[in-house]
C-alpha cells in the first residue's frame, strides 16, 4: 500500500542510482512511481560512464582490501567527506559486481576468464572493473533489464518524458511532487508516502562540459527552496582528459575516459619555442624528440605518474598551459600519448610467435606497430573511434589532445547516513546528494556509489522511515498543499513566458557558464569570487528582462525546459561562489589560490573548515544560512594529501 515517488530514474548524470533503486524497491514490494524526463530511463547519460567501476575483490592479488578503497576514497577526497558513508561505500562494492554479473553484464575479463580490472587515479592498485570503453552503458542495460521486469509485474510505473517542477510537503513531510509533461505541456500532480531525488549533478551551470545538455541541477534546487540543505556546492570536479573546445558555437564538451591515462603519457614541449611552433603550424607532435618532451605528471609525481587524482591533473595541466607550454591552437591543451604503450604491449604481444609469422607482418617493427595498435583497440577502441571522428586525427599515429572540463559535482543535497535529507520523507541518492567523495570524486567511483545507493542502501534505510507510514493512507492531489504548489509552478512559467525580451536561453546560460570558468572555475581567489557574485546578479536581472522563450507553455516547448533550468543555474551558481568565497582554504576540486603550499599543491586548514557547509534558503534575493556538520576521522588519520611518493 505504500508509495513512493522515485524522481530522475537513471538521468543522473554519470550514475544508475534511480533505475537500480527502483527496481530493487518494485522487487521489495513497494508501488514506485518512476519519472525521468528522457522518452526512456536507457537514454540516461550513464550511458556516457566509459572507464570503470570501483571494487575491492583484490583479484589481481596487490593488497586491495575494503579499508584500502576507503582509505583512498577518503584521501582522494582530500579529507572532506564522511568517515561512515565512505566506509559502507567500499563495504558494498564488492556486491555491485556480483549483482552486475548476474545480471549478464559484460565485464572485461583476462585469457583464463576472471574479471578483468585496470588502474585509475589516486590508486596503486588494480580494481577497477570495466566493459572496455562503454562500462556506464553495460551497467546501465542492466539496471535497465531489472528496471522493466518489475515494470511487467506492476510494481513499478514508468513517466517518461516528465520533469519535476516542484516538492509538496504535507505537515512537515514530503509527500510528493509537482511534474510537467514535456510532451503536451501539462502540469500534473502526484502523491506519495515519500520521494526519492536521483537527478545527478549541476556541472552544466558551466554552459560547457561533459554532461548530456538536458542535465541539470533544477530538482535539488526546488528542494533546497522547500527546506532541504544544499550541501559543498562549491565542490566541482574538472576532468582532466576531455577534447577541448574548438569553437563559440559548442554546445558541449566530450569526456576522454581516464582509463586512458593507464597507457597513455601526458606531456607537453619542454621549450616554449617549440610550443609556439606547434600552436602556429609549424611543427607537429611527433617532430618533438623524445628528450623535448616534458611528461609534467611523472615528473612532479613520480609515486602515481599519470595516474594522479583528477583535480591534481587538472590543476597540473592548466599550469603548463598559463605558463605558456599548452599545444592546439589556442594554447590550451596538452597531448596524450600512446607511441609508448603500442611499442611496449606490441612486444609483448609478439614474444613466442613465430618468425615467419613476424615476418608476414612486415618484420619485426611492423608487427610490434601491429600488434601493438591491435592490444590498444582491444582496450579502448570505441575511445579511439570517438576521438578520431570528432579531431579528424589518427590517435594511434598522432598523440591525443585534451584539456579539463566540467564533469561532476561533489556537491548536493545534504543527507543523513540513511541518506534522507533535512525534509522528512525525501532521500537523495548518486550524484544528486553530497556523501561519499568529499571535496574530489577518484574516478570509477561514481557508478559505484550510484549503484551502491540503489542497489544496497536505500532499499533499507528508507524502510526505517516508512515503518510507521503503513497506516497512513494514500493522499488525494486535491488537497490545499497540492493545488497551492500547482499554482506556484504555473506562475513561474507564466512569468517566464511573459518577459518577451530579445535573447535567447543559451545566450544567457553561455554567459553565465563564461563567468563560471573564469572566477568559479580551476582557480578561484577572493576578488574573483566577489566578482562572480556581482556578475551573476547581472546576468540574473538580464535574464529576468530579457529573455526570450517562443512557442507556448501548453504544449512540447524546448526553450522552456531550457529556461526553467537556467533559472535555476543562476541560483546554483551564486551558491558556488558564496560557498567558495567562505571556504577559505584549497581542499580536492576547491583552490583558492590564496591557499596552496609552496609547491603549487592544495593547502587545507583543518582547523577552521574540516566541515560540509549546509545552505539554508532564506528566501529569494536573500543571503542563505550557513550550517555546519563537523567532520571526525576515527578510522584515518588525517595529513596532507602527498602523492609524489
Amino acid at each position: 500500500e505504500i508509495r513512493l515517488s522515485l524522481v530522475g530514474s537513471e538521468m543522473c548524470i554519470r550514475d544508475s542510482a534511480g533505475g537500480s533503486a527502483a527496481a530493487t524497491l518494485g522487487e521489495l514490494g513497494f508501488n514506485v512511481l518512476n519519472f525521468c524526463i528522457q522518452d526512456s530511463p536507457r537514454r540516461a547519460h550513464s550511458i556516457a560512464a566509459q572507464g570503470g567501476i570501483n571494487a575491492a575483490k583484490n583479484y589481481q592479488n596487490d593488497g586491495d582490501s575494503v579499508y584500502r578503497l576507503f582509505y583512498d576514497t577518503i584521501k582522494g577526497g582530500d579529507y572532506r567527506a564522511r568517515e561512515a558513508n565512505v566506509y559502507r561505500l567500499a563495504e558494498v562494492s564488492n556486491n555491485i559486481i556480483d549483482q552486475c554479473v548476474a545480471q549478464g553484464v559484460p565485464f572485461a575479463r583476462e585469457y583464463g576468464g576472471q574479471l578483468a580490472n585496470r588502474s585509475f587515479g589516486g590508486a596503486q592498485v588494480s580494481r577497477t572493473f570495466y566493459a572496455k570503453g562503454q562500462t556506464g552503458q553495460q551497467l546501465l542495460l542492466g539496471a535497465y533489464a531489472s528496471l522493466n521486469r518489475q515494470v511487467k509485474k506492476g510494481t513499478v510505473k514508468q513517466f517518461t518524458r516528465y520533469e519535476m517542477l516542484d516538492l509538496v510537503i504535507i505537515d512537515g513531510r514530503a509527500r510528493g511532487i509537482i511534474a510537467r509533461n514535456l510532451v503536451t505541456g501539462e502540469i500534473e500532480r502526484f502523491a506519495a508516502h515519500a520521494v526519492v531525488i536521483a537527478t545527478g549533478g549541476y556541472g552544466n551551470v558551466y554552459f560547457l562540459s561533459t554532461n548530456a545538455m538536458a542535465s541539470n541541477g533544477s530538482v535539488a534546487v526546488q528542494c533546497y527552496h522547500k527546506g532541504a540543505y544544499f550541501a559543498n556546492p562549491a565542490y566541482a570536479q574538472i576532468h582532466p582528459t576531455c577534447i577541448p573546445a574548438h569553437g563559440e558555437f559548442q554546445s558541449k564538451l566530450t569526456l576522454m575516459s581516464e582509463s586512458l591515462r593507464n597507457d597513455g603519457r601526458i606531456w607537453v614541449p619542454k621549450k616554449k619555442e617549440d610550443a609556439e611552433a606547434i600552436r602556429a603550424g609549424k611543427l607537429k607532435p611527433t617532430d618533438i624528440k623524445e628528450e623535448d618532451r616534458d611528461y609534467y605528471l611523472e615528473r612532479r609525481y613520480p609515486a602515481f605518474g599519470n595516474l594522479v587524482p583528477r583535480d591534481v591533473a587538472s590543476r597540473a595541466a592548466k599550469e603548463r598551459c598559463d605558463a605558456g607550454y599548452g599545444v592546439g591552437a589556442t594554447g590550451y591543451a596538452v597531448y596524450l600519448d600512446f607511441k609508448e604503450s603500442i611499442e611496449r604491449l606490441g612486444k609483448q604481444a609478439i614474444q613466442g610467435l613465430d618468425h615467419h609469422v613476424i615476418e608476414s607482418l612486415g618484420g619485426e617493427q611492423a608487427a610490434i606497430q601491429i600488434k601493438g595498435k591491435e592490444a590498444v583497440a582491444s582496450r579502448y577502441g570505441n575511445l579511439f573511434q570517438m576521438y578520431e571522428k570528432i579531431v579528424d586525427d589518427n590517435p594511434y599515429e598522432t598523440p591525443m589532445m585534451i584539456y579539463p572540463a566540467s564533469h561532476y559535482t561533489m556537491g548536493g543535497i545534504w543527507v543523513d547516513y540513511e541518506l534522507m535529507t533535512s525534509i522528512p520523507g525525501l532521500f537523495a541518492i548518486g550524484e544528486a546528494n553530497f556523501s561519499d567523495h568529499g571535496a574530489n570524486r577518484l574516478g570509477a567511483s561514481a557508478l559505484m556509489q550510484g549503484l551502491a545507493d540503489g542497489y544496497f542502501v536505500l532499499p533499507y534505510t528508507i524502510q526505517n522511515y516508512l515503518s510507521d507510514q503503513i497506516q497512513v493512507p494514500r493522499f488525494s492531489t486535491d488537497l490545499p498543499e497540492f493545488v497551492e504548489a500547482e499554482k506556484a509552478v504555473k506562475a513561474r512559467i507564466a512569468r517566464l513566458m511573459n518577459i518577451k525580451g530579445k535573447r535567447s536561453v543559451d545566450s544567457i546560460h553561455k554567459e553565465l557558464g563564461r563567468i563560471m570558468v573564469d572566477y568559479v572555475g580551476m582557480g578561484r581567489n577572493k576578488a574573483g569570487l566577489e566578482t562572480a557574485l556581482e556578475k551573476i546578479e547581472e546576468v540574473k536581472k538580464e535574464f529576468y528582462t530579457n529573455v526570450r522563450i517562443p512557442g507556448e507553455a501548453n504544449t512540447l516547448n524546448v526553450e522552456l525546459e531550457k529556461a526553467l533550468r537556467v533559472e535555476d543555474f543562476l541560483e546554483i551558481g551564486k551558491l558556488m561562489a558564496l560557498d567558495a568565497l567562505n571556504r577559505e582554504e584549497s581542499c580536492g576540486g576547491h583552490f583558492r589560490e590564496e591557499y596552496q603550499t609552496e609547491e603549487g599543491e592544495a593547502k587545507r586548514d583543518d582547523e577552521h573548515f574540516m566541515y560540509v557547509s549546509c545552505w539554508k534558503y532564506q528566501g529569494e534575493d536573500k543571503k542563505p544560512e550557513l550550517l555546519k556538520e563537523e567532520l571526525k576521522y576515527e578510522a584515518i588519520k588525517v595529513q596532507q594529501r602527498n602523492y609524489k611518493k
